[in-house]
């Protein structure tokens, strides 16, 4: 046994810091309050790094067993040190998947059904109210040619009425200078349904009456609370021998009755200017019951289809004759729900569109 300044530390003596360090560590709630006990023993000035420290005055035997001793007991509080770790991060996720835990015996979450667009309800009561009067629904391409657009229209190039409606342009390559643009209304798809129809009964005797509506999206510079640059149009188009301007009085009143389910709705039909119709009246309409009561709102335009736009279409102007309107579903639909800003039909927001089923 040495006889210096620093005498063999008895085996109790270790246990006792290892049963301190142990002690210490258990009572350590936290990682931070760990790792300050931790210090206590194994840090810079911690008991066992101030045990190694005594040991430079031994001999040589005596450091041999005085340090595998050390090393014992440093391994001793070591292994407890990563066993109070375990506990602590143990402890904080029992505590974690608790907070997170699923109930998987709870219902799951149905997910809603959904519900047509309110335009395009509107749109599918326009098809099935002129539909129970005979008239078909024609369909066409969204970019059209300026010729089906315009000119067929009786609206020439540099007509004052394109002001406001020759406005979005599609370059397509390989057409030979021929100008497309995106249909600033359905016109088109009437020319277009009517060159058909005529071709279907080119030869034959008598060729029946052409009696359609052109409903579908149409574009034009213009944006605010009552106007989209996309929005919907629903034109209708009736030729024939003997159709007149009366025709279109009783039709449309018909289907503005049948629409708002108002039988004492009253319309009115003011003179106004369309390049292809001649004459052209605006259409409005009164309710006389509601919020809207004594209001006169206009809701179409109208007119006899102008001869030169039934010569585009095939036809013989002095034969054949009818009348031609143009409304927009969009604003019915505002009428219709009592919605005030137009915008909110292509917002997006479920809140708003899942009241309409």
């Amino acid at each position: 046994m040495s006889t210096g300044p620093f005498q063999f530390m008895q085996t109790n003596e270790l246990d006792s810091i290892v049963d301190s360090a142990r002690d210490a560590f258990a009572k350590a709630q936290a990682p931070a309050e760990l790792e300050n006990a931790k210090a206590q023993f194994l840090g810079k000035s911690g008991r066992v790094t101030e045990l190694m420290k005594g040991m430079a005055a031994l001999g040589v035997d005596d450091k041999k067993v005085r340090g595998a001793a050390i090393n014992l007991a440093k391994q001793a509080i070591e292994a407890a040190l990563v066993q109070r770790r375990q506990a602590l991060a143990d402890r904080e996720l029992d505590v974690q998947l608790k907070v997170e835990a699923l109930d998987v015996s709870l219902p799951g979450r149905r997910r809603a059904a959904g519900s047509l667009h309110p335009v395009s309800l509107t749109m599918e009561r326009i098809e099935q109210i002129f539909a129970s009067m005979g008239f078909d629904v024609a369909d066409g391409p969204e970019i059209e040619t300026d010729w089906h657009s315009f000119t067929s229209l009786n609206n020439p190039p540099n007509h004052p009425a394109r002001s406001m409606q020759d406005t979005f342009y599609v370059d397509i390559d390989g057409d030979d200078g021929i100008a497309y643009n995106l249909r600033p209304h359905t016109s088109p798809m009437q020319v277009r349904y009517a060159h058909q129809h005529v071709k279907k009964y080119a030869g034959q005797p008598v060729m029946p009456e052409i009696r359609v509506i052109a409903p579908g999206r149409t574009y034009r510079v213009d944006s605010d609370a009552t106007h989209s640059p996309m929005f919907h149009q629903c034109e209708g188009l009736w030729l024939g021998e003997n159709v007149s301007f009366k025709d279109l009085k009783v039709v449309f009143t018909d289907f503005c009755r049948t629409f708002f389910e108002s039988g004492d709705l009253a319309l009115r039909f003011r003179p106004s200017f369309f390049p292809f119709t001649e004459p052209s009246a605006e259409i409005d309409i009164q309710f006389q019951t509601g919020p809207l009561a004594g209001r006169w709102l206009e809701v179409a335009g109208s007119g006899q289809v102008h001869p030169t736009v039934v010569s585009n279409m095939g036809l013989d102007p002095e034969r054949y004759l009818g009348f031609a309107f143009g409304m927009g579903p969009d604003r019915l639909t505002m009428l219709r729900y009592g919605v005030s800003d137009l915008r909110l039909f292509f917002d997006g927001d479920i809140r708003f569109l899942g009241q309409f089923r």
